[in-house]
């Protein structure tokens, strides 16, 4: 049988190939092999490493230690499945498992391509011939991380892989989409700048009739004609100011139009950022963010005001320069032009280094700002692990790479621009030499050659710019490509195309065989449930399980991968994604606050909300209390992300936050987790109220929060395994009384231990008859 031979195969590791040297029968060839993969975890769930691979025979498996085969057989087949971070892969025929292996999903991909592999090895040769291009499978899905991808699609849509290619020049044109409301104010700009460019270029022709008439002639014992002087200084002194003129009035014209195109690029990629899902979000840093929003697009908008201007001005220089060279003396002007084509090659040769070590440099400048963003955040859990120094390594060690890559890109642009220098001077000097032959040969006059040596000096003093500003562009090309990798990025949450506005939403939520992969891993899978409006269900489960998962899928946070969602019969997908979610009331685990006053806080979203509504909505959060003992009430800043607060100041702020759009639907992911008992309680009566005629969705690991929910729902592995009220679950002694005896015996621990009771001498009492009692008061939250 001819060997599948698959794009993801490569080379064994050497440590791998002795091994299966000195298997007991090796009958595995390196030409053999189809594919094969490093798995890393054994049958425990411990950390070892093993090897499988798959050749035309069969499989193979080993550990170094044993060795493992299976012949192909028609009726075998791999089934694959993972769940919170492990995968497993079974060898199983129908009427048996044959085998079963375990891994960490950062080994997911190649497991996927083996048994895509082995499935094609199975069915036969009507197979081989497709096999041996590449396989359909790879062809549908993403080769980083195995997610499907749309048809015709080089993007994956769950990870997003940036193109690592050098950035083009032309990646700049794109912007014109950005100039293209202002195109009468570059029109204009362009005008000015051929006129002032040709202003500029009268003194050098008028230097020939002053040096030919009035200067060398009485240098012959004639008179100087102070008239006919008089004149030519008039006219360069009038061409001067129209040149200064036109050249103030295009720069400004043109600087303000660069600075408008900079804004709206900014504010265009900071729309399209927000717009996008959270997908996007989990892999990119926030440092790299602000880096390509912040200062690409400044260097684009320096390089639209400055350069790109000078570009055009020394292109128009040298061209019309070049144009009345020729009009003046075609072979001195031929003369004068010999070292354009070395420039022009040298321009050529360097540009792509520069191009793709700028974008590196953006690169490594992104990782020192994410350090930043990193740390002074989170300066109070550097400071209270003493990690100051620890910091401070991490950002000398990313700014020494900086300069490391620095250095490089100023090795190549520190050659280039002085042997630019180099050429011009030497250009200038052949000039000067040829010009003297030319003059003492009658030839041309000396007025000739001043004027040509005055065009010359302009000439590659904008050659010399032209060329220097190689660096600005390439710059400003790989700040453009980081901020169309932003803009080009389309949202894995889409916005329908005609949504149709929501009316008198009665909260009805339900899900139909809900699935959900995030990249290579499933998360959840054949979810059926219907909440009715006004209901109460409780989310419950381990770890892991696909709560918050499912709350996220509610939010439209995430698209489902399979089945649908629905409010009140119309699918989530078909309605406006902010019409939606204006909807819903979140109230998150870990509240986040921004910086500002508390009352702006609790407005944040309602922004025309009275002070009376926001008073309000804090009494219910029983927030209004604390707040007035601030010094200014309602007034009082908090500092960034509410550090000058209490975690259960912060929670009822935003639960105050919450209550204020009084949303027909209300999510609470862990709200109590971060408070004391007492705030629970107070809590708890202020959700009382606010759960009354509103369909809400809790999450808890502490069961107190949801010992009044209409319905519980036990997750696990993504799945609901039971449904039903506290005492039916109870009865039936499945996955959520586990869960309810397991929290029961830890409040009980923590009874045994002190941490319940106000001294020893009750903890003694609870402990002799009254401690399971007093667990389950813990769990129930009176206690």
């Amino acid at each position: 049988m001819k060997p599948v031979i698959l794009p993801s195969s490569s080379p064994l590791p050497s440590d791998w190939l002795e091994v299966l040297e000195s298997a007991p029968s090796p009958i595995i060839l390196a030409e053999s092999i189809l594919a094969w993969v490093e798995l890393d975890l054994d049958g425990q769930m411990h950390f070892a490493k093993s090897l499988l691979l798959l050749t035309s025979q069969g499989l193979f498996w080993t550990d170094s230690q044993r060795f493992e085969t299976w012949p192909i057989d028609s009726g075998a087949h791999l089934s694959h499945g993972d769940h919170a971070g492990v995968g497993h892969l079974k060898l199983e025929t129908a009427e048996k498992l044959l085998r079963i292996w375990y891994f960490t999903l950062g080994v997911n991909p190649q497991v996927l391509r083996l048994q895509s592999a082995f499935k094609q090895v199975v069915r036969g040769d009507q197979y081989r011939a497709a096999a041996e291009e590449v396989s359909e499978y790879d062809k549908q899905v993403c080769p980083v991380c195995l997610s499907p991808k749309p048809a015709n699609s080089e993007a994956c849509p769950t990870c997003d892989p940036e193109d690592d290619r050098p950035p083009s020049t032309w990646t700049l044109f794109k912007l014109w989409r950005f100039a293209k409301p202002y195109k009468k104010e570059l029109l204009l700009g362009f005008v000015l700048t051929l006129l002032s460019t040709g202003a500029t270029l009268i003194p050098p022709y008028l230097t020939m009739p002053l040096m030919d008439h009035v200067l060398i002639p009485f240098e012959r014992g004639e008179p100087i004609d102070f008239n006919l002087a008089s004149q030519y200084l008039i006219a360069l002194f009038g061409a001067a100011l129209i040149a200064w003129g036109l050249g103030w009035w295009k720069t400004y014209l043109l600087a303000l139009v660069s600075e408008r195109i900079g804004a709206d690029l900014r504010n265009t990629t900071f729309e399209h950022l927000l717009k996008l899902s959270l997908e996007y979000f989990g892999g990119k840093r926030t440092g790299d963010l602000i880096a390509r929003i912040g200062a690409e697009t400044d260097r684009i908008c320096v390089f639209l005001s400055l350069y790109a201007l000078d570009f055009a001005t020394d292109v128009l220089m040298i061209t019309m320069t070049a144009i009345i060279l020729a009009s003046i003396d075609p072979l001195l002007a031929l003369v004068t032009l010999a070292p354009l084509p070395f420039i022009a090659w040298m321009i050529h040769v360097v540009r792509d280094k520069l191009r793709f070590g700028f974008e590196k440099i953006d690169r490594i400048w992104s990782e020192v700002t994410n350090i930043l963003a990193d740390t002074i955040p989170g300066i109070r859990v550097v400071k209270a692990f003493a990690q100051e120094e620890r910091e401070l390594q991490r950002f000398v060690t990313s700014n020494k790479h900086n300069l490391q890559i620095n250095d490089r890109v100023n090795r190549v642009w520190g050659l280039f621009s002085p042997t630019v220098t180099l050429l011009t001077e030497t250009g200038l000097l052949v000039v000067w030499g040829f010009g003297i032959w030319q003059v003492a040969h009658r030839h041309i006059s000396v007025g000739v050659l001043i004027a040509f040596l005055a065009y010359i000096g302009r000439f590659y003093i904008r050659l010399d710019s032209m060329s220097r500003i190689v660096s600005h562009t390439q710059k400003a090309a790989a700040g453009a490509k980081r901020i169309f990798d932003i803009l080009d990025h389309v949202s894995s949450v889409p916005e329908p195309m005609n949504p149709a506005p929501l009316v008198d939403v009665k909260g009805r939520i339900t899900l139909r065989d809900v699935g959900f992969r995030y990249g290579n891993r499933a998360v959840t899978k054949g979810i059926d449930l219907d909440i009715a409006p006004g209901e109460m269900v409780g989310l419950v489960g381990h770890s892991g399980s696909g709560k918050s998962t499912l709350v996220n899928l509610i939010c439209r946070f995430y698209d489902v991968s399979s089945g649908s969602i629905a409010l009140d019969g119309r699918d989530i997908r078909s309605i406006g994604i902010a019409d939606y979610r204006k909807r819903i009331g979140l109230v998150l685990q870990e509240p986040f606050l921004f910086f500002g006053t508390i009352a702006e806080n609790i407005a944040y979203g309602k922004s025309d909300a009275t002070r009376a509504e926001i008073v309000e909505a804090a009494r219910a959060a029983h927030a209004h209390e604390f707040i007035l003992r601030l010094p200014l009430g309602y007034d009082s800043l908090v500092g960034e992300r509410g550090q000058s607060l209490s975690g259960g100041e912060r929670q009822r702020i935003s639960i105050a936050r919450a209550l204020l759009i009084n949303p027909s639907i209300l999510i609470l992911d862990e709200a109590t987790s971060s408070v004391d008992t007492t705030t629970e309680k107070e809590i708890q009566r202020a959700l009382d109220n606010l759960v009354k005629g509103r369909t809400t969705i809790a999450i808890a690991h502490r069961l107190s929060t949801l010992r009044k929910a209409d319905r519980l729902v036990v997750l696990d592995k993504g799945e609901i395994v039971e449904m039903g009220s506290h005492d039916a679950l109870m009865a039936a002694e499945g996955a959520y009384y586990t869960l309810y005896q397991a929290q029961l015996r830890h409040a009980a621990e923590l009874v045994e231990g002190g941490a319940i009771g106000e001294t020893l001498e009750e903890q003694d009492a609870e402990r002799s008859e009254g401690r399971v009692e007093v667990a389950a008061k813990v769990i129930g939250g009176e206690i």
